[in-house]
């Protein structure tokens, strides 16, 4: 015999989905295992309830009932509905999403159609000067936009969707399925809504219904000074727009420094090698350089520099990002060495060397004497 599904529910024939949950929830709040944890009659009738759901909020089966049917008994599926069919096909998740406040593999509902806009992340480079001084530069993006023919809601007319009639705006619809354990019941995304419950009936016809279209745009990028390789700049909203016309994204502006030809930068510092000739080492002099700021600095060699020294020039570096203040300037020197002497140098570098009592030894452990000048350039260059 036939279950009476509207009866279980208390509702009649013309009851509308809205009524038929309604129903259900005052007797899943009755009735619930929780609230009656020693009472095997009323886990029997919460359990009719969420069958009797699950079968008349589905149109093909409620056609069936209407008819006189029972679509929980075709093919032998009897003595599933009071059981795994019935609690665990359709009625379980709306049990955890009354109670607990989410699905269990059961209905979920429809899904927004308008959701939010994806990040969107661009790459671009600078040189190291623009590195030093900050710069607005422009960039040219590729992302979803709003669309203007239709403002986001996917219609030429902008009228609001429909209740799709092919899930009954759920979103979703329930199969019966055989399997080894009888018949169970499988949810799906709608095919005809895909899953939004609601359909467009006149889809634009610049963005098809989805409310944004793919368009090449400029926009300013604010790059501040000091910026250091790698790093990366937001931009709020200005990713990609959801679909429907939700809000967008954030644009993620990746700054990468071009190597430069005299200073390699290492955090707010900045470093140059300059090439001192053996006498100039010796005796002291000076050098210029044209600063990244576009100013002239200029640099003194001590006397007596040695080999691979440097020398520090402080406040000369890189403007610090998220401090007052700039990092520091260091000259690493490099002492030349004459391959090829005329005989008028060679004879002057010879008075100097016979001038001065030095000469080349072997240096030992806990030696305190210094080395000579030229001892050490030997030394140096022979390594």
């Amino acid at each position: 015999m036939a279950r009476d599904y509207y009866g279980i529910l208390g509702v009649d024939k013309n009851a509308t989905d809205q009524e038929i949950k309604k129903a259900y929830r005052k007797m899943a709040r009755k009735y619930h295992p929780d609230l009656n944890p020693d009472d095997e009659a009323a886990a029997e009738k919460f359990r009719d309830a969420a069958l009797a759901q699950e079968v008349l909020l589905d149109p093909q089966k409620r056609q069936i009932v209407d008819m006189g049917g029972d679509p929980m008994e075709q093919g032998g599926a009897g003595a599933g509905a009071g059981g795994f069919s019935g609690f665990g096909g359709g009625g379980l998740g709306d049990i955890f999403a009354e109670f607990f406040g989410g699905g269990a593999g059961g209905s979920r509902g429809p899904k927004s159609r308008v959701q939010p806009g994806n990040d969107a992340l661009l790459r671009t480079r600078i040189t190291l000067e623009e590195a030093y001084t900050g710069l607005k530069k422009k960039v040219t993006v590729d992302t979803a936009v709003l669309c203007d023919s239709c403002g986001g809601t996917g219609s030429e007319s902008k009228a609001k969707p429909v209740t799709c009639d092919n899930c009954n705006g759920m979103g979703e619809i329930q199969e019966m399925q055989r399997s080894f354990l009888g018949n169970v019941m499988t949810t799906r995304p709608c095919p005809k809504c895909q899953g939004f419950g609601e359909v467009i009936t006149d889809p634009c016809n610049h963005c098809a219904g989805d409310g944004r279209v793919k368009k090449r745009r400029d926009i300013t990028v604010n790059i501040p000074a000091g910026i250091n390789d790698g790093m990366r700049i937001r931009m709020a909203s200005q990713g990609e727009v959801g679909h429907g016309g939700g809000p967008a994204g954030d644009l993620y502006v990746e700054v990468h420094t071009e190597e430069h030809p005299v200073f390699q930068r290492n955090a707010d510092d900045l470093n140059l090698t300059v090439r001192v000739p053996m006498i100039d080492a010796a005796l002291g002099t000076n050098f210029t350089i044209d600063q990244l700021s576009g100013e002239e600095l200029t640099i003194d060699i001590e006397p007596g520099t040695q080999p691979g020294e440097s020398i520090k020039v402080e406040g000369a570096g890189m403007p610090r990002l998220r401090t007052d203040g700039y990092g520091n300037l260091f000259a690493h020197v490099d002492v030349v060495v004459p391959k090829d002497l005329d005989r008028k140098t060679r004879e002057s570098l010879e008075k100097i060397r016979n001038s001065r009592d030095e000469g080349a030894r072997v240096r030992t452990t806990g030696d305190g004497q210094e080395e000579s000048f030229f001892s050490r350039l030997r030394d140096k260059f022979r390594r």
